[in-house]
């Protein structure tokens, strides 16, 4: 048996082992971060070395010290829409109902995530804005989650994009319990594709500066898009993680960023992913060679410890919530053991967590 035959079982079995739980880390409530830094690159950072394992604490900014000249970074340019609705039944206005925008099958038809779902059976209409924006349900699919398709004046609005800027309101998570100030720091300062039901957090601590600082140096940035839906941020429910499925979401890896991810590691360059989402594309992208095509498609891959990965050289990213499918992921990038023990360490130090939180780059 050759060795990479021998690390592959030996990974499929260490995987089959680990139970959700295994992911579980306690944070006091109080390092949840309500709202963003006040500037978005004054965020704390830790920098995790997998060679040596050591932890060294940095602010975002310094992040410009640790990305070499010949490296590409992979940005996930898709823009978070105003995608959580609030309306009544068709004709019961005491009727409340719900919607989390969450995947786009044509201009105006949206899988959706429906409370209280009793309230949207199979030919049930729902009404927004005060009659702005219409919704029929005609398909009920996994997880309980609608297929609903939208009317509304389309020589007033154009596009539904229009009215869900004008009555929607940003698809927070639950764990933010205050107000957001301004929409635009839950956006990246790159995004530009419509399509997201979350943020990519972990791009939110770039500014324009720091960008052009990075390319300035010589650093290369590559544009993909994956619209943030129900499987980035869905959580796990089944006790052994193999047992877990993930919600497709739509991804894209233009040819133009293809071809300079690909150049780059043949020069010898990192490839290093912004955030899970990009990281995920990639993987999503590459061939066993770790070569990145450029492709439109669904991907409901699923990274846990076993992993091989094919095309991340170095990761940035948020810290996340306990028991979740991106903690799965960066624990499959370095170890579960050093993970959790750096996740220890940020606890005790205080960072800020999730969303609105402080970062890490894993090298």
């Amino acid at each position: 048996m050759s060795e990479q035959s021998s690390k592959v079982i030996i990974n499929e079995r260490i995987a089959t082992d680990l139970k959700t739980s295994d992911f579980f880390y306690h944070l006091p409530e109080e390092q949840i971060a309500q709202h963003p830094a006040e500037k978005r690159d004054a965020s704390r950072l830790l920098v995790v070395n997998r060679e040596d394992h050591s932890l060294t604490h940095k602010y975002f900014y310094d992040i410009l010290d640790y990305i070499k000249s010949e490296d590409v970074l992979v940005i996930n340019n898709s823009k978070v829409i105003p995608a959580r609705l609030y309306g009544h039944a068709e004709g019961r206005p005491e009727a409340g109902i719900e919607l989390l925008l969450l995947r786009q099958h044509d201009l105006d038809t949206w899988e959706c995530l429906v409370k209280p779902g009793k309230r949207a059976r199979l030919g049930h209409r729902m009404v927004f804005g005060e009659g702005m924006l219409t919704g029929e349900v005609i398909d009920m699919v996994e997880e309980g989650n609608r297929i609903i398709r939208f009317t509304y004046d389309r020589e007033k609005y154009e596009n539904i994009y229009n009215i869900l800027h004008e009555i929607g309101l940003m698809p927070l998570p639950p764990y933010i319990t205050e107000q957001l100030k301004d929409r635009d720091r839950y956006q990246t300062v790159y995004a530009k594709t419509e399509g997201s039901a979350a943020a990519p957090t972990a791009g939110l601590h770039f500014t324009p500066e720091l960008l052009k600082a990075l390319q300035d140096k010589g650093v290369a940035i590559a544009p993909v898009m994956l619209h943030v839906g129900l499987g980035t941020f869905r959580p796990v429910k089944e006790d052994a993680i193999t047992d877990h499925v993930m919600h497709k979401e739509f991804f894209t890896v233009p040819s133009e960023s293809a071809r300079i991810i690909n150049e780059r590691r043949a020069a010898g360059g990192r490839i290093i992913c912004v955030g899970t989402t990009s990281c995920r594309t990639l993987e999503s992208a590459s061939d066993d060679n770790g070569i990145v095509h450029a492709m439109s498609a669904d991907t409901g891959i699923f990274i846990y410890p076993g992993y091989k990965f094919k095309a991340t050289d170095a990761l940035i990213t948020n810290f996340h919530l306990p028991e979740s499918t991106l903690l799965m992921l960066v624990s499959a990038f370095y170890d579960r053991e050093h993970m959790m023990k750096a996740y220890e360490t940020a606890v005790e130090e205080k960072y800020r967590f999730f969303s609105f939180g402080d970062a890490m780059f894993i090298q």
